[in-house]
């Protein structure tokens, strides 16, 4: 029990941020390239409150730790109609990377924390892992969100860069993505899609924080 609590503790922050900075992110997006619906709902905003969701996002993944040890959670869902965006097959893709963006953005901020609390000396254990959970969390919510399967944000990106014959096609997978992704989910096949994606990002930051590192050591 005493783990879990510190577990939570842990991640609670992270966790919160991420699907918040996701979400405001789309919504954002949306409202730039013309769908005025997040808007409408309220959730052109940072406000988590407006963003969490009382089962997916809090007890969802409470359950699921203390039945299996794995973690995972959902949002409320974000009200976006893509045919009122000025060019709805491109523009959906931009709208979901937003949500990309958001989280690898996020990942970096907390990678630069994780680096000034190591520079200023600070020891404590908790604020550094908090930062390393920052970091993982954006991680793995952006690789699990880029899966080519609708309708996860990769599968907007896949829909848009198809041709229009094959795009149709493809959503027709959409009312099926949940099954697809509990099947995958089940076969434990998903870490082939999620290690490389977040091995890239991950490469990536480190590339961006290389300068820093350089100065402060």
């Amino acid at each position: 029990m005493d783990e879990l609590i510190r577990n939570l503790a842990v991640y609670a922050l992270p966790v919160l941020f991420a699907i918040t900075m996701h979400n405001a992110a789309q919504a954002y997006a949306a409202k730039y390239f013309g769908d005025m619906t997040p808007f409408a709902a309220g959730r052109v905003t940072t406000n988590p409150l407006a963003h969490i969701d009382p089962f997916g996002t809090v007890l969802l993944p409470v359950m699921l730790y203390l039945a299996t040890g794995f973690a995972f959670g959902y949002a409320k869902p974000l009200p976006i109609d893509y045919s009122r965006l000025r060019h709805p097959k491109r523009d959906m893709a931009f709208v979901a990377l937003a949500g990309t963006a958001a989280n690898f953005g996020m990942a970096l901020l907390w990678l630069l924390l994780g680096i000034f609390l190591e520079y200023f000396g600070v020891s404590e254990p908790f604020p550094n892992r908090v930062a390393k959970a920052g970091v993982l969390t954006n991680l793995v919510l952006l690789a699990f969100n880029l899966l080519p399967i609708p309708p996860m944000d990769g599968g907007r990106v896949v829909f848009s860069l198809l041709p229009n014959k094959l795009a149709f096609q493809y959503a027709r997978l959409e009312p099926y993505g949940f099954f697809i992704l509990l099947g995958l989910m089940l076969l434990k096949v998903l870490q082939f899609w999620i290690v490389p994606v977040m091995g890239v990002a991950h490469l990536l930051l480190q590339l961006i924080v290389y300068p820093l590192n350089f100065l402060l050591t």
